[in-house]
């Protein structure tokens, strides 16, 4: 059984969207996005294939400037700002190709990436203990568990206060997908990183999450507690559909 979601109440925010619009060449994608995510708190997004959670992640992690709206990391409006300024303010993504370098090792990712107050690398191969077997291996070898794990080991070196992580399950068996998504509550719970993650395996995405909030064309459909969601299937389906309202 994964970890289950905490019920310790959290203040603050370590996330905020307000009315964001967001897009590629002016043109919105997703529309009126309001999200919030608190330090801490572990959040997913769900929704179907092109409802626009990919180019939220990327908005917030400042590969996209948001068309309108605000993005606020810990109360700073920091929409448009470029990504290399957020990651040194604490955000770390993980994207939905892990964007590893092929003919690096694991460890020299790690090393890479890695920051004086990051955790050591024993305590993160704690974490992700079948990192360990393949820290001279190249990332071009490992499989795509592994790959995963060690895209989420480079995020984490940086001690970020925001991890955004998307489609973690991508391409990879449902048994290696149960090892992997719990490790974000892990992160949340012993590092109080603050983590929004996309997901398509919904029941597995609500048993981790504090909340979580379906996009359907565009815009939120549905949000709520996770441990709520879980009991109302019929509600989470329609929203899939965008059909929340009338549901």
């Amino acid at each position: 059984m994964p970890p289950q979601a905490t019920d310790a109440p959290k203040s603050g925010h370590a996330l905020v969207l307000e009315d964001m619009c967001a897009g590629y060449q002016q043109i919105p994608v997703v529309r009126d996005v309001k999200l919030e995510v608190r330090p801490g708190e572990v959040v997913a997004m769900l929704g179907p294939n092109g409802a626009g959670k990919t180019t939220t992640l990327e908005t917030i992690a400042g590969l996209n400037r948001p068309i309108s709206g605000h993005v606020k990391l810990s109360g700073e409006d920091v929409g448009g700002v470029p990504a290399h300024e957020l990651a040194r303010r604490g955000l770390a993504l993980v994207p939905e190709g892990r964007a590893l370098f092929p003919g690096l090792t694991v460890r020299e990712h790690l090393r890479l990436a890695g920051g004086r107050s990051g955790p050591r690398e024993g305590e993160l191969l704690e974490m992700l203990p079948e990192l360990e077997k393949c820290l001279h291996r190249k990332a071009g070898l490992l499989s795509g568990g592994e790959q995963q794990m060690l895209a989420i080991g480079r995020a984490l070196v940086t001690r970020p206060r925001l991890l955004l992580v998307d489609e973690m399950s991508l391409g990879l068996a449902p048994v290696i997908v149960e090892r992997l998504l719990p490790i974000l509550r892990r992160v949340a719970d012993e590092f109080g990183t603050s983590v929004l993650f996309v997901e398509q395996h919904v029941a597995l995405a609500l048993e981790i999450s504090d909340r979580a909030y379906v996009l359907s064309h565009g815009r939120i459909a549905l949000e709520g507690a996770a441990a709520q969601l879980r009991e109302r299937r019929e509600l989470l389906a329609a929203s899939y559909l965008g059909e929340a309202a009338a549901a």
